[in-house]
């Protein structure tokens, strides 16, 4: 594969900014996407649009293998003012570079590659870093009764796969109160604020009581965006907190919903209002285990060196792939680093590695027939 090639094409795809939250710039990340996708796998896409979110989707025959990948990235239209691309000393950067649009590249350089791409589904999702609220079900439907899902998603420390997931819930705690002027009659008031403060400390407690000893740490609930009060001087009658929760399995998953609903007001003359709850189920490590001992074996044959896989608290679409019973390797994208932050990056050296890489697999798979792999 052409290194070169690669690289103008991940500067077309860096270069077109694609913000979750910006329908009209996802849209035309979707355009650019599409037409570079057509190019190298010589097919139009079916375009989807769902909710205002556009996604893309190539299919070649009765579908036994699906590639999987996002457009959408975290940044900002206007990010590339302070984070140009750029390819300096081997490193690639620039919004999104790493998450994940060289492994869109990677994707659709491989699927070049084949001889024959019969039985393949390529899906390209357009928001993926929101939690893939419209996307799910497309998600879902193409993973059912494929043989294998392999994630486009960049790669963890030094390249590794991605063989386990945690489980993602989220949600929004509202605390209704009743506001009063805070110098004049602070007693006639019922204050969200320090009702959110008691909610604080009461869902932060939560992992620890999921969590035994011997398996401390696997459960997080972290409580992130807050907010109460429109004044100094006036007692706050709402408040509001954001919390995100991360789950080894199922059983965890479920606790946390049913402790997060059991949460009560403390102070009174407030009330609760909970909206959220589990958005991807666990991606356990049953489900990667074989395509991890294949991919381990290609990539010896193939002198790429030994593949390591592990587990990660992040979430990913293979999640949703994994949970309908589809064989799902992960992290199959850019070798790299920094995602979601200014000293993001890809080390543009083993953009052709993988891409031979998730080729080989794809190949594997296909010649294997009806069966799993």
């Amino acid at each position: 594969m052409n290194l070169d090639a690669m690289l103008d094409d991940l500067e077309e795809l860096v270069l077109c900014e694609s913000y979750s939250s910006d329908h009209e710039a996802v849209a035309r990340s979707a355009q650019v996407v599409g037409d570079q996708g057509r190019r190298l796998l010589g097919a139009r896409p079916e375009t989807i649009v769902l909710g205002g979110v556009t996604h893309l989707r190539w299919s070649f025959g009765a579908p036994r293998v699906l590639l999987l990948g996002h457009h959408d990235t975290v940044w900002p239209v206007g990010s590339l003012r302070d984070h140009p691309w750029s390819v300096v000393d081997g490193v690639a950067r620039g919004p999104g570079v790493f998450d994940m649009k060289a492994g869109l590249v990677q994707l659709f350089h491989a699927v070049a590659s084949l001889p024959d791409p019969d039985g393949l589904t390529v899906l390209v999702v357009g928001d993926e870093e929101l939690g893939s609220p419209t996307s799910r079900p497309l998600i879902e439907g193409s993973a059912s009764g494929c043989a294998a899902a392999f994630v486009l998603e960049a790669s963890a420390d030094g390249g590794a796969l991605k063989t386990a997931r945690k489980g993602v819930s989220r949600y929004e705690l509202t605390i209704h109160g009743r506001a009063a002027h805070a110098g004049l009659e602070p007693e006639r008031g019922a204050n969200a604020g320090v009702e959110l403060a008691h909610q604080v400390l009461a869902i932060a407690d939560i992992a620890n009581r999921i969590d035994s000893s011997s398996r401390a740490g696997l459960t997080s609930v972290t409580p992130t965006m807050l907010s109460a009060g429109t004044s100094t001087n006036t007692v706050p009658a709402v408040g509001r907190v954001a919390i995100d929760v991360r789950v080894p399995d199922a059983a965890a998953q479920a606790r946390v919903d049913e402790l997060m609903h059991a949460l009560t007001p403390r102070t009174p003359g407030t009330r609760l209002e909970l909206k959220g709850g589990p958005n991807r189920p666990p991606l356990d490590p049953t489900a990667s285990a074989d395509l991890f001992e294949i991919a381990a074996r290609i990539a010896d044959d193939l002198g790429l060196g030994p593949l390591r896989g592990v587990a990660v608290g992040g979430g990913s679409d293979g999640n949703f792939t994994a949970g309908v019973g589809c064989p799902t390797l992960d992290g199959l994208g850019a070798v790299g680093g920094g995602a979601h932050a200014s000293g993001e990056h890809v080390v543009v050296a083993q953009m052709p590695v993988r891409a031979h890489l998730v080729a080989a697999l794809a190949s594997h798979v296909l010649s294997a027939g009806g069966g799993r792999p």
